[in-house]
C-alpha cells in the first residue's frame, strides 16, 4: 500500500509538471511574457475544473439508478442481517438497497461512512445459498466501509480520474487545428498517465478487497461461508450474458467479485457467421493482457485459497 500510494504520488506530479511543460511551451513559443507564470495558473485552473466535473459524475453511482430501497417490513431478513453486520463491524446500518440486475452485483457506495448505501442485485441474492453466505457477503462490502476504502481509492484515484477526464476531453474536438499544438501532446500525456496510474490503482484495490475478505472471514468466524459465496457468485458470472455484464461493468470495481468477462466476446464473421476474425488471437492476448494489469480484483481462486488457509487456522 506505501508502495501504491508513493507510486500515484510520483504519477500525479508528472501529470501536473506535464501539462505545465506542455503550456509553457506553446505560450513560450508564442512570446507570451511571464510564459512560466501563466503556465502554472492554466494547469492548475485546467486540472481543477476537469477534478470537479469528473467527482460531480461519480456521484451519479450512488443515486442507485437500478435499484430500489427497502427496509425493514419489504426485507425483513436483509434487514435484519445487515443491521446486525454492521454492529459487529462498528459502522452505522447502510441504507439498503436492490438491484433488479441478474448480474451478481454487491457493492457499497458513499464517500462517508454514514452516507453509505448498500446495493445487492437480485443476481447475487438468488444466487447465496443460506443465512451465512448472505451474512458473509455483507460483512465484505460492509468491511470496506469500515476500512474507508471508499475513501482511499477516490483519493489515490487522482491521477487516473484527472487524466482520464482530460484525454476524454480532448477527444471529443473532431477539428483542433491549431490547437493540435497543445492537444496532441496532451492527449499522450494523459494515455501514459492513465495506463500506469490504472496499474497501480488495481493493484492497490486487490489488496483492498483481500483485507475485506480477512476482515468478513472474523466478523461472521467463517471463513468457509464467504469462500462459498465467491464460488457460487464466481459460477453466476460465468453464466451471466456477455451484454448483462457490459451493463454492470460500470459498478464492477466496486462489486465483491469483478464482473469483467473472462474473455472478449467474440463476433463471427462470413456471409454464415461461422468464420474466426483473423485478429481473435491477438485480440485475447491483448485482453489477457488489460486483466493483468487493470483487474481490480484477485483471481477468484486465490481468494479462495486465502479463505481455506484462515478456516484452517480456525
Amino acid at each position: 500500500m506505501v508502495a501504491a500510494v508513493l507510486g500515484l504520488a510520483v504519477v500525479t506530479l508528472g501529470l501536473l509538471a506535464g501539462v505545465w511543460a506542455v503550456f509553457y511551451g506553446v505560450l513560450s513559443f508564442l512570446g507570451f511574457a511571464l510564459a512560466s507564470h501563466v503556465a502554472s495558473v492554466t494547469t492548475a485552473g485546467t486540472l481543477v475544473t476537469i477534478g470537479y466535473l469528473e467527482y460531480r459524475h461519480l456521484e451519479t453511482i450512488e443515486r442507485l439508478a437500478d435499484a430500489h430501497p427497502v427496509d425493514r417490513e419489504t426485507a425483513p431478513e436483509l434487514y435484519e442481517t445487515t443491521t446486525r453486520v454492521a454492529a459487529q463491524l462498528g459502522v452505522p446500518v447502510p441504507t439498503i438497497a436492490v438491484s433488479e440486475r441478474d448480474a451478481p452485483e454487491a457493492l457499497a457506495v458513499g464517500f462517508r461512512p454514514e452516507s453509505v448505501h448498500l446495493v445487492l442485485s437480485l443476481g447475487t441474492i438468488n444466487a447465496l445459498e443460506g443465512q451465512a453466505e448472505l451474512e458473509a457477503v455483507i460483512a465484505h462490502e460492509l468491511a470496506h466501509v469500515r476500512n474507508r476504502d471508499a475513501m482511499i481509492m477516490t483519493a489515490v484515484s487522482l491521477p487516473v480520474v484527472l487524466a482520464d477526464g482530460l484525454g476524454s476531453r480532448i477527444n471529443r474536438i473532431e477539428n483542433p487545428g491549431w490547437a493540435a499544438i497543445v492537444t496532441v501532446p496532451l492527449g499522450f500525456l494523459s494515455a501514459g498517465v492513465q495506463i500506469v496510474g490504472r496499474t497501480i490503482t488495481a493493484r492497490l484495490s486487490r489488496v483492498r478487497e483481500r483485507a475485506a475478505d480477512r476482515a468478513a472471514a472474523e466478523v461472521t468466524g467463517s471463513p468457509a461461508a464467504l469462500a462459498s459465496a465467491l464460488r457460487r457468485l464466481d459460477r453466476e458470472i460465468a453464466d451471466t450474458p456477455t451484454r448483462d455484464l457490459r451493463d454492470a461493468s460500470g459498478v464492477s470495481s466496486l462489486s465483491i467479485i469483478s464482473l469483467e468477462p473472462s474473455e472478449p466476446e467474440k463476433i463471427m464473421l462470413g456471409p454464415e457467421g461461422d468464420t474466426e476474425p483473423s485478429y481473435w488471437a491477438l485480440r485475447k492476448r491483448l485482453h489477457r493482457l488489460e486483466r493483468y494489469l487493470f483487474e481490480t480484483h484477485p483471481p477468484t481462486d486465490e481468494r479462495l485459497d486465502a479463505l481455506a488457509a484462515l478456516e484452517r487456522e480456525r
